[in-house]
């Protein structure tokens, strides 16, 4: 009984995080719902060894994250990938809307390094060991991907544009799932690219305004 509990806590404290996580990449919110469940029942099957690794949560997401790559590249051999927005989610705005549309526009490492760094909170080393690929790729990805978005998401006000520079709050290493931004633990290189970043406030917003 003690073990289940241990395992409901953890569910309950990193489930909606996760889900979100895969909501922006797959663009369909059941789908992620789905797969996140999917990862769940997987580390409840071993949660009397997985509960003692140092970082589960890292597992569940991983398992998810792989769930939802293979769902994606099958879909993908039958039609072109197209975000289904708000499937259970109440009330899609106009923002929530556009930020899914401007992810689906990226190549699929992109969306994901773009994902896990803003929505993940992890740091450029973390995704590159997730992702398996030097940190100087996942740098590329996350520039190239900020990019794009930048030029999605910009008001018709050129004031608004956004762009590298602009007030922002910081987005640094932080464990995933929880916790603040720390610039001490940022290379030189990463902390160009996360100072002053208006999109961590974005994807915040985005975050904050499911209903799951």
């Amino acid at each position: 009984m003690e073990a289940a509990r241990d395992f409901e806590g953890f569910y309950a404290e990193n489930f909606r995080a996760l889900t979100i996580q895969l909501y922006a990449y797959c663009g369909n919110m059941t789908d992620a719902q789905e797969v996140v469940q999917e990862a769940c029942y997987r580390a409840l099957a071993r949660w009397p060894k997985l509960s003692h690794y140092d970082d589960p949560a890292g597992w569940v997401r991983r398992v998810a994250w792989n769930l939802a790559t293979s769902q994606w590249r099958q879909a993908k051999k039958h039609s072109e990938w197209a975000p289904e927005d708000g499937q259970t989610v109440s009330g899609p705005t106009p923002d929530r809307v556009d930020l899914v549309s401007a992810l689906a526009k990226l190549p699929a490492p992109q969306r994901q390094a773009v994902v896990l760094h803003y929505l993940g909170d992890m740091s450029m080393a973390e995704i590159a060991e997730v992702s398996r690929v030097p940190a100087g790729t996942v740098k590329s990805w996350v520039s190239r991907a900020r990019t794009v978005l930048s030029a999605q998401l910009s008001t018709k006000d050129d004031s608004d544009v956004i762009e590298l520079g602009v007030s922002g709050r910081t987005r640094g290493d932080v464990e995933p799932f929880a916790g603040t931004g720390d610039r001490s633990t940022a290379s030189p290189g990463e902390l160009r690219l996360i100072l002053g970043d208006p999109l961590a406030d974005l994807f915040d917003e985005w975050a904050a305004s499911l209903s799951l």
